[in-house]
């Protein structure tokens, strides 16, 4: 017949229980660690150049969104003048337009969202400023033709 062991250390007749203690786990998990450290750092220095994120959809998506928002007048040059190219801003506008159409259905949700929102935004952005560029246009030809400022609102 099978003797019970009490785990918590009761006596059952005499004879204690042996715990047999593998010394070993420890270094095995530390040279897991230390194997999963190096792995990590090796991924990094051989990422892209100059710390550059990895070339993904996300990656892709955020360099034209930029390219669009710095001919929208968002960053400024060398002299701190803002860049308007909004025929610059249309084309990386209409290129991720394209992007969306031409990964319709292969995308996953969270990219689809992403996308889909990137777009919205460029393009209210786009019409709000080109908007605001003419209607500034307008009020200084009419300032300049008529002599007197208009009043404001």
């Amino acid at each position: 017949m099978a003797k019970l062991i009490d785990p918590t250390g009761g006596d059952d007749g005499g004879e204690k229980p042996k715990i047999i203690v593998d010394s070993d786990w420890k270094a095995e998990a530390q040279k897991e660690k230390e194997r999963l450290s190096e792995a990590e750092t090796q991924s990094a220095s051989e990422g892209a150049p100059g710390g550059l994120p990895d070339a993904d959809f996300r990656g892709l998506i955020g360099a034209m969104a930029t390219q669009a928002m710095m001919y929208l007048g968002a960053f400024p040059d060398e002299q701190g003048r803002a860049i308007f190219a909004p025929e610059y801003a249309r084309h990386y506008i209409e290129l991720l337009g394209v992007i969306e159409e031409k990964t319709k259905g292969n995308l996953t949700e969270e990219e689809d969202k992403e996308l889909t929102g990137v777009l919205h935004e460029l393009r209210v952005r786009f019409v709000q400023i080109v908007q605001g560029v003419a209607a500034a246009a307008a009020e200084e030809e009419a300032q300049g033709q008529g002599g007197a400022p208009m009043p404001e609102a």
